[in-house]
């Protein structure tokens, strides 16, 4: 709905325009396969947190915007250069730091490596198992579902970007018909379709829960604009950024809260981040030139 009206009140666009050379066969190339791939990926992301601590779940979860730039070199070809590389794995740091998992405390590390030492010297040896349940219902869907994360992105930037590339509002609008015949498919055979079945779709919704509805409508559209004019690295570290101004605002609204260290480094490493990725871009070696002729 609100990707139509977007469409509507912008008067550089024309429903005409935009729906020409539109068919349902490709809508379902180019808008069923991510929706699916979300939709798992939203599942197992599910799946992991139930069996997950925070921490682990949180760090996994961060391997997004590294297998986004691997499925965009799958699926799209477009390389990374040695320093970008270094750029994404300095925005994972960032994104942990920002998320209390590494602390800036020195004392903490150094804590950490005497007892380490002190394990070792007293020929002490740390024993732990994991479960098969732990790997199999927790480590292993979160990490497919960050690759999955990835290569949804991919596929919807190439479909955004290659051959003139799609509205990114029609594309909204076509990403969101094809998830929900996937939810109706999927609450017909659910115990939570047989309830909203029982007691109503609208059963115990308040004013307040449009609220994010709304909100994640609009950001998925800002997210659909980010990916075709900046591709779907790029999100990852509008992602870093948009923890950090969340912060900022936070500690604006609420005098109880202040912005931490963490949020203050986290910021300064998703910068120098961003700067490296975007000032050292991939560039291709040159041809070799052809011998010439004696």
């Amino acid at each position: 709905l609100i990707a139509m009206i977007g469409i509507t009140l912008n008067t550089s666009t024309k429903w005409k325009d935009i729906t020409s050379g539109w068919s349902i066969q490709s809508w379902l190339r180019l808008a069923l396969l991510p929706a699916t791939i979300y939709l798992i990926q939203n599942l197992c992301s599910l799946l992991a947190y139930q069996n997950l601590d925070a921490i682990t779940y949180n760090v996994l979860n961060q391997t997004k915007t590294l297998s986004a730039a691997l499925c965009c070199f799958l699926l799209l070809g477009k390389r990374q250069s040695k320093l970008q590389i270094v750029a994404l794995v300095i925005l994972l740091v960032a994104a942990l730091v920002m998320e209390g998992i590494l602390p800036l405390n020195l004392e903490y590390y150094m804590n950490y490596l005497s007892n380490a030492t002190t394990a070792a010297d007293s020929n002490e040896t740390t024993k732990f198992s994991l479960s098969s349940r732990h790997v199999s219902h927790g480590v292993l869907p979160i990490m497919l579902a960050s690759f999955l994360s990835g290569l949804a992105g991919a596929i919807t930037q190439k479909s955004l970007q290659s051959g003139g590339g799609r509205n990114a509002l029609m594309f909204t609008m076509e990403l969101c018909v094809a998830s929900i015949l996937i939810l109706l498919v999927s609450f017909a055979t659910s115990d939570d379709g047989k309830k909203i079945q029982e007691r109503g779709f609208f059963d115990q919704w308040t004013f307040l829960t449009l609220v994010p509805i709304l909100t994640n409508s609009a950001g998925g559209i800002l997210v659909g604009l980010v990916i075709k004019y900046a591709g779907t690295i790029r999100k990852g570290f509008a992602l870093i950024f948009g923890i950090l101004i969340s912060g900022i605002v936070q500690s604006l609204i609420d005098e109880n809260k202040t912005l931490s260290e963490e949020d203050i480094a986290g910021g300064v490493l998703a910068a120098l981040s961003l700067w490296m990725h975007a000032s050292f871009p991939y560039v291709a070696a040159p041809a070799k030139m052809k011998a010439k002729a004696e």
